[in-house]
């Protein structure tokens, strides 16, 4: 949370693309504490990732520059992979020390360096 209210601070927005339902992504943010700009869940997309559909309506529903959206996830499978075959900047939080060739901007055991990582790799407007 802490790193989330750090991004903000520093002019990122940030959304959620989530595998969940609605319900349970709600409780998620309310435990979280930092409200994202938007969120968009597999029911909201028509799909689960790793198919595109989250990133699909990211686009669509933000209106963000394609070109500085940075994807960050856990996941290889559900996150890095795909954002790497949609050409997406990716942030890879490892927490589980993986292994994978797999491009990334940057990778992270947990959170807390993702402010100072986001700098580097794309700084916020």
């Amino acid at each position: 949370p802490t790193a989330l209210a750090e991004i903000r601070s520093r002019g990122w927005g940030f959304a959620i693309l989530s595998n969940t339902d609605p319900d349970f992504l709600a409780t998620s943010i309310r435990r979280i504490g930092v409200e994202p700009d938007l969120t968009i869940t597999a029911a909201e997309a028509g799909s689960y990732k790793p198919a595109p559909g989250h990133w699909n309506a990211f686009r669509e529903r933000s209106g963000a520059d394609p070109a500085r959206h940075v994807h960050v996830g856990a996941s290889l499978f559900h996150d890095i992979e795909p954002a790497a075959r949609l050409g997406i900047l990716a942030v890879w939080i490892n927490r589980l020390g993986e292994r994978s060739e797999l491009p990334r901007a940057a990778e992270l055991t947990d959170l807390s360096g993702l402010p100072e990582a986001l700098d580097r790799i794309l700084p916020a407007r």
